[in-house]
This record gives structure tokens, C-alpha cells and sequence, in this order.
């Protein structure tokens, strides 16, 4: 299955990289429209790295109305935790070159804008290997419904990906192009 998920990442980071290099800033206008619908609802969204489609446009919007925050890696094999984030926050390098909060005040999101490699249009994510976002899910959602929302460029979109019972599901994506709801 390693090597089958290797391969799997490697042609959505070929496509991510690809579709970034056309267009690096549109999809956050989408995003901000779907979050819209949730004003107040505390969320955590993230701090692009590398080719990945930049929240931060919809997160300072979503900041206005209500808790905003980013993922923290707090160490291997643990859940995230997420910091409470505002435009003008001091942010120092945190794990994988991710920026994070330089202080840290914590909370518990109930909407995750969530960053991928790879997405199909059942709800499977394909994210970096860490199993970060997974175990940070299946933590939350046993206490309280909690919303994922993929956060990917069209060209992630795979017809289908390996995944494996503990891999979360997402319950929304959203692309420079497109809302798929998939909560049926």
C-alpha cells in the first residue's frame, strides 16, 4: 500500500504543481463564499506552503466573524492542535516549514479547511503521509460533528485513490472551479 500511496502522491504533487503555476490565487474567493454560511463557527485553516492553493485570503475574511486558527505539529504520530490566528499575527517557522502563531493560544475548530495532495469525489483525501489530519479528525469528530473541507485545485481531482480504514473522510471540497458537497 506504501508504495501504491507513493505513486498516488507523486502524480497529484505533478498535477497540484501544475494547475498552481496557471492560476496561484483564485480559489479563495469560492472559499470565502462557503464559509460565508457558517459565520461564528470556529475553524482553522492553514498556512499554504509550497504549491499548495492559499486559504489566507477567505481565513482573513472568516477572522471577522468569528475564531480563526492554524494547524500546529505538536510532534509524530500526535494530533494537531490549532492556535488562534488573526492577519496581524506574529508567526515564526513551525514544523515543515508551515508558519505558525511565535504564541500560542489554542482551541478547537469545528470546521477544518484542509490542505491535500490528491482528492476523489468520494470524499477520499490524499494528504502528505503523516496522518496528521486524520488522527486530528477522527479525535474531533468523537466529541462533536466537525466539517473537513478540502481545500484543493481541480487538477488534484483523482478518479479514485488508495486509502485505508483510517484515513477521514472529507465532507466538502472546494476548487478554484467548484463546491462538491459530499455529505449526501
Amino acid at each position: 500500500m506504501a508504495a501504491i500511496k507513493a505513486a498516488a502522491r507523486k502524480d497529484g504533487f505533478a498535477r497540484r504543481k501544475a494547475a498552481h503555476a496557471v492560476d496561484p490565487g483564485t480559489g479563495a474567493a469560492r472559499l470565502s463564499e462557503l464559509l460565508a454560511g457558517f459565520r461564528g463557527v470556529p475553524l482553522a485553516g492553514y498556512m499554504a506552503i509550497r504549491t499548495e492553493i492559499d486559504p489566507g485570503p477567505a481565513m482573513e475574511e472568516a477572522c471577522a466573524h468569528g475564531l480563526v486558527g492554524v494547524p500546529v505539529i505538536t510532534g509524530a504520530g500526535e494530533p494537531l492542535l490549532f492556535a488562534r490566528w488573526e492577519p496581524d499575527t506574529v508567526m515564526t517557522e513551525g514544523t515543515f516549514g508551515a508558519l505558525v502563531p511565535a504564541d500560542c493560544d489554542y482551541f478547537e475548530p469545528e470546521i477544518l479547511i484542509v490542505p491535500l495532495v490528491a482528492f476523489d469525489l468520494h470524499g477520499g483525501r490524499l494528504g502528505y503521509g503523516g496522518g496528521f489530519y486524520d488522527r486530528t479528525l477522527e479525535q474531533l469528530r468523537a466529541r462533536r460533528a466537525t466539517l473537513a473541507v478540502g481545500f484543493a485545485y481541480g487538477a488534484q481531482q483523482a478518479g479514485s485513490l488508495p486509502l485505508e480504514s483510517t484515513d477521514q473522510p472529507l465532507d466538502l471540497i472546494v476548487t478554484e472551479q467548484d463546491v462538491i458537497d459530499l455529505r449526501g
